[in-house]
């Protein structure tokens, strides 16, 4: 069953992995050929995928997962050439916290020795507006895929000291125990989770 998911609540800013000088050092300028038979090769290092529970009912805690993989192509010219297929891998989970990170990786959570990845694959691209579209795709998080509908940001092309790159962002809410990941449901911490994800890709490098 098709899934509209929700938009996202405003989000902490997030800085990517990296250091300065990784993420400063260079600026691309626009280019005008975006097609990619193999799209662009997801850089983990400029790359953040970052998820916000309600905790108590009163504020909104975030964690981040640091290893991300994947290939995506997002052609302004025509979107059916689009696609998207990301892999995170669970057991890469931080909220900069050792015996939190540990219980999140246990089976209460993402249970990472079962389910080593979570992943998103698009199925078509809808255009609505300039740079924005609603992406129809599978999201797998612990092993149960649903199809969902999330809306996904052209952020941009341009061309890198080792090739072409471009990025995209999309924000999203889901709940967690469609996913069976049912612990905890309640005041304490929200079954509803908002999702960032903002990526940066090259070719040729």
């Amino acid at each position: 069953m098709q899934k509209l998911a929700k938009l996202s609540l405003p989000f902490l800013t997030v800085a990517a992995v990296g250091t300065a000088a990784a993420l400063w050092s260079s600026t691309p300028p626009a280019v005008a050929n975006f097609a990619a038979d193999n799209g662009y090769k997801v850089d983990p290092v400029h790359t953040s995928a970052v998820f916000g529970v309600k905790h108590n009912g009163v504020s909104n805690f975030y964690g981040r997962f640091n290893k991300t993989g994947g290939t995506f192509n997002v052609d302004p010219a025509d979107p059916s050439k689009s696609f998207i297929d990301i892999t995170i891998e669970t057991d890469s989970v931080d909220t900069a916290n050792a015996n939190r990170d540990k219980h999140l990786k246990s089976g209460d959570f993402f249970a990472v020795t079962e389910f080593p990845t979570m992943s998103f694959k698009s199925k078509s691209f809808k255009k609505t507006g300039d740079g924005t579209y609603d992406v129809t795709g599978d999201l797998t998080i612990r092993g149960k895929t649903t199809e969902v509908i999330v809306p996904v940001t052209d952020t941009g092309h341009g061309k890198a000291r080792n090739g072409e790159v471009a990025g995209f962002e999309t924000r999203f809410r889901i709940n967690r125990s469609d996913y069976g990941v049912s612990f905890m449901v309640g005041p304490g911490l929200s079954d509803e989770v908002s999702i960032l994800f903002s990526a940066e890709g090259g070719k040729g490098t």
